[in-house]
């Protein structure tokens, strides 16, 4: 953390957006596993992943690196928005933070089917199928400690849009935005908890106004922020040092 506050508030902001970027990973392993996993149907799930184990498990490292990328994400957004709101910026960042452990965390999930399913003896039909619906509950289990990870995540966004809108160095509109695709976030997050089949008509045009997230990493990159606007509120929140 001391070698990022040293950074430029320009470079910290372009360095910030350049892992958003890579965070996207996490898009290939969500597409990945939406065309290898079938909802209730643990045999056609346990073929797909068995015929295409290696695609599988890049979608697990694509996990992995978007954690990894969105952990150095949130502690540069953090230094950037303590001149906005000290408090805030921290609780935004705790909130992320914790959601990406627990995603790091539950991808023990993703591979224990790999574990449970070349296990299976073949001969053995029952121990097949009850190696395909352990499989399957394994990658229910991850799903649902997703969406919890989520709830922080779009927390995250709403106070990160909050942020943005009350600095002075970034445009308002991305964080308008960026607190819309967080409320959206929830509003998913919460239907799935209690209406799942509600969710089903939610998805996927409640999860568009996520395009924000990649609008605000294109502008860090590109843009960065206005770094004299930064140093005047930094200096009026009572000198921030860098």
């Amino acid at each position: 953390m001391e070698k990022i506050r040293e950074a430029s508030p320009r470079f910290q902001a372009r360095m910030a957006g350049v892992f958003a970027w890579i965070g996207t990973t996490e898009g290939f392993a969500i597409w990945v596993r939406s065309r290898l996993v079938v909802d209730s149907d643990a045999a056609a799930t346990a073929h797909n992943i068995l015929a295409h184990e290696l695609l599988y498990r890049w979608g697990f490292v694509g996990d992995v690196i978007s954690c990894v990328a969105f952990i150095i994400y949130t502690l540069l957004l953090y230094n950037l928005f303590r001149p906005v709101s000290m408090r805030l910026s921290l609780l935004a960042a705790v909130s992320n933070l914790v959601g990406e452990a627990i995603q790091l965390s539950i991808g023990v999930f993703l591979l224990a089917p790999l574990v449970v399913l070349e296990g299976a003896h073949p001969l053995s039909a029952v121990n097949v199928a009850k190696s395909q619906a352990l499989a399957l509950m394994f990658l229910n289990f991850y799903s649902d400690g997703y969406a919890i990870s989520m709830v922080l995540f779009g927390f995250w966004n709403i106070l990160t849009g909050y942020l943005i809108f009350r600095s002075t160095f970034l445009p308002r509109i991305l964080g308008v935005l960026l607190a819309i695709s967080g409320l959206c976030y929830q509003i998913d997050n919460f239907a799935g908890f209690l209406w799942p089949a509600f969710q089903a008509h939610l998805e996927p045009y409640i999860l568009l106004p996520g395009i924000a997230e990649l609008l605000l990493a294109l502008w860090l990159v590109v843009m960065g922020v206005n770094e004299q606007r930064w140093k005047e509120q930094a200096s009026a929140a009572g000198g921030i040092r860098m």
